[in-house]
């Protein structure tokens, strides 16, 4: 299998590339790792952020201990609050019994908050205590609750951005970006995608009972050509679905997904090169261009899910495809 590092503690880390880059994140997970210090991971979604805030958890002295994994973004600030903090009995209406939080369940290990930009201020300003004080109390108790907790934290936004528009506390910020890493999107990093398809084949071929070995050329090749919008995740969906569907040891065209074909043989054009002294405005509505194509390409076009995901109206995405030039 591939690995990266001439060392055996690449392996459990879970990491898989031959890229620079890789190399050179999993050098900062090494040098990261035995802190106590927050880290916040940035990345679009499906790099595999979460694979490397395990990597430092397991990098640590912490390992073997409690890690603790949060999705905040579909939760209300209410509920989030109940399941970062806890909550006593009578807290509130069908709080039947005294419930701990995941600081408490994280304690002597991990805490990783994925989508840490979506949490209401005033929850980050409990945040904030914790990581300073190392205290917090439950929701509906008055008693201080010790806690011994790395907090590792990941987002795909622009924290400062959200800073500058009032939804993120400057000072939660600095005190969770005391060590920054960004994991770059596949298509910047293209040198991992072998080591990935082997990754990935053994893996479900492990699961499905099969032993598919192999990936013809022209597959190969199409994988290196490929954008991979959905970044890992997407690779991996697409492996254990051409596993599933393989008849030999070879994974070939016909088990690949048609509309990654139709996607690579149909791409979108590019957006034009902005000129130096664009303002904000242009530099605003190309940004807000590059994320609305990624998320049509993410989930296939399905324009409903692409609003989900974006947080618009379905009716509101029609309209910036349009003013985009996206159809």
């Amino acid at each position: 299998p591939p690995i990266l590092l001439e060392d055996i503690t690449v392996r459990p880390w879970g990491i898989v590339g031959n890229s620079a880059h890789t190399q050179q994140l999993l050098r900062m997970v090494e040098k990261i790792g035995p802190s106590k210090s927050s880290v916040l991971i940035t990345g679009l979604s499906g790099t595999g952020k979460e694979l490397v805030a395990r990597a430092i958890h397991n990098a640590s002295p912490r390992r073997g201990k409690p890690f603790v994994a949060l999705n905040c973004a579909a939760l209300a600030p209410g509920v989030l609050e109940s399941e970062l903090f806890g909550h006593e009995k009578g807290a509130f209406t069908g709080a039947t019994s005294r419930r701990l939080g995941r600081f408490e369940r994280a304690h002597t290990g991990t805490l990783f908050l994925d989508e840490v930009g979506e949490i209401d201020p005033g929850i980050q300003l409990k945040l904030l205590r914790v990581v300073e004080e190392g205290t917090f109390e439950r929701v509906g108790g008055n008693e201080p609750i010790q806690v011994d907790v790395r907090l590792v934290a990941a987002t795909n936004r622009d924290l400062r951005e959200s800073i500058a528009e009032g939804r993120f506390r400057e000072d939660f910020y600095y005190r969770l970006n005391v060590f920054s890493i960004q994991v770059e999107p596949l298509c910047k990093r293209p040198d991992d995608i072998p080591a990935l398809v082997e990754h990935f084949l053994q893996k479900f071929s492990r699961e499905t009972g099969k032993e598919v070995t192999d990936v013809d050329d022209d597959v190969m090749n199409f994988f290196m050509r490929y954008p991979w919008p959905g970044n890992v995740r997407e690779i991996e969906n697409v492996i254990e679905r051409a596993v599933v569907l393989a008849q030999g040891s070879t994974l070939t065209r016909d088990v690949i997904p048609p509309e990654l074909f139709f996607a690579q043989e149909h791409p979108q054009p590019e957006p034009p090169s902005l000129p130096e002294d664009a303002s904000l405005g242009e530099r605003t509505d190309q940004y807000e261009r590059e994320l609305i194509l990624a998320a049509l390409e993410r989930f296939r076009w399905n324009k409903t899910k692409a609003a989900e995901h974006l947080g618009l109206k379905r009716t509101t995405l029609q309209y910036k495809i349009k003013k985009y030039g996206l159809e």
